[in-house]
């Protein structure tokens, strides 16, 4: 037991190591030698360095610490323990990686021309490190701890907070970088987001169907045979009708959708499916612990 809940500790430090890493490198190997921006308080070290030349690793500590301290007094709890780890590590991998720039042993990546390249591979980068820190319940601490005191504060949305600090910031990048490179950098951050929900969310994708039908014990019998699928009966009552049935409920991969489907259909052709998308499933038959 002690062994478990140890690795239960483990796992998503060792996780926002990682995802932290990844994060740095692509800052320092795609973003800042291009001229391109990140938003939060990762935008502000970056505005820093274009306009004095700051260490991204030193500010980002400097502005994160005070931070920190408010979260740590205001929200507490294992999370903004993996915040500290999350902001320790990044400013750890970012020192790190600019003194291996420093020294020669990573030359960045940097393009006059080809700013779609530098987008695509910023996005992709950006969005898998932090797409690993936030599965494991990190963040990089900054507008992400102001956003949670607020939301808590004021019942603000989180997201609505992140966006705006980051209109904010990247908008007060205009003064030192081109308008070309806000656009590219506005690339790089949806990409970013699609592999950060992608990592979330989970790399297997199933379909739920929802079988409203009079006939839906038959059908679920059918498919636990021939299918070897699992499926739940649910009871309900027709709104309309008041009279009492079931709903069928399983969960199938993609390359079963046109088969449950056609069961369905050749049992009762007037079944109501619902298919819904679902991600990350985990039990027999799909993903195993």
């Amino acid at each position: 037991m002690n062994t478990n809940r140890l690795t239960n500790y483990i796992k998503p430090v060792l996780a926002i190591l990682l995802g932290t890493a990844i994060y740095a490198f692509g800052l320092l190997y795609f973003i800042i030698p291009n001229k391109l921006m990140e938003g939060g308080v990762t935008g502000v070290t970056i505005l820093l360095n274009y306009a004095f030349n700051i260490s991204p690793s030193l500010s980002n500590f400097v502005l994160n610490v005070p931070l920190f301290l408010v979260g740590w007094k205001i929200l507490g709890g294992r999370q903004i323990v993996y915040t500290g780890v999350g902001i320790s590590s990044l400013t750890f991998f970012l020192w790190l990686f600019e003194r291996l720039i420093e020294t020669g042993w990573i030359v960045p990546f940097t393009t006059e021309r080809d700013y779609i390249l530098v987008s695509l591979y910023a996005g992709v980068t950006l969005g898998a490190g932090l797409g690993i820190v936030f599965r494991f319940g990190g963040t990089t601490g900054g507008s992400d701890i102001v956003a949670r005191i607020l939301g808590r504060k004021y019942g603000w949305s989180m997201g609505q907070i992140i966006l705006s600090i980051d209109i904010i910031i990247i908008g007060l990048s205009l003064i030192y970088i081109k308008k070309e490179n806000i656009l590219y950098t506005l690339v790089a951050v949806y990409i970013a987001s699609k592999v950060i929900d992608f990592i979330q969310e989970g790399a297997y994708s199933a379909k739920a169907f929802t079988i409203i039908s009079d006939y839906a014990p038959e059908i679920a019998d059918i498919i636990t045979k021939d299918m070897e699928r699992g499926v739940t009966l649910i009871p309900a009552i027709g709104a309309y009708s008041k009279q009492a049935k079931h709903m069928a409920y399983c969960v199938v991969s993609r390359q079963e959708i046109r088969r449950l489907t056609t069961i369905a259909k050749s049992v009762d052709p007037r079944a109501f499916i619902i298919i819904s998308e679902v991600h990350d499933v985990h039990g027999e038959g799909f993903k195993e612990e």
